[in-house]
């Protein structure tokens, strides 16, 4: 794999795209870590724009905020929630089938010992 040389390439976010990305985080129900993702952002970043903002070193005609954007990063954090909790009670199903199928094997009469040795006719 080649190296990289010099220093790592950053890259530049125009005024609107932060101020944007800040209006949208702003919205009631909406987490700033659904924003960045949606965004392909760190949450970091996204913060410190809103910091930048609160103290007035970012400023600018804030972009008109469509509401079906705001709108469907709730439905995004709904959808998440609903998978994890998916995602939680298929690993409890799991543990109970591999449970009860351990509990069957040790209940089955070809498992069980008699005490008595094994005798051919």
């Amino acid at each position: 794999m080649a190296k990289r040389i010099g220093p790592a390439k950053i890259k530049q976010y125009s005024l609107e795209f932060k101020l944007k990305a800040v209006q949208l985080s702003d919205q009631s129900g909406v987490l700033v870590k659904d924003v960045a993702e949606s965004l392909c952002i760190h949450p970091f970043m996204l913060s410190k724009w809103r910091k930048q903002v609160r103290d007035g070193e970012l400023a600018g005609d804030l972009p008109a905020l469509q509401p079906q954007e705001a709108a469907e990063l709730r439905r995004l954090r709904e959808v998440e929630q609903q998978f994890k909790r998916l995602q939680m009670e298929h690993d409890i199903l799991k543990k109970a089938i591999r449970f009860a199928s351990e509990r069957k094997m040790k209940s089955s009469p070809s498992s069980r010992q008699t005490g008595k040795p094994f005798r051919s006719k």
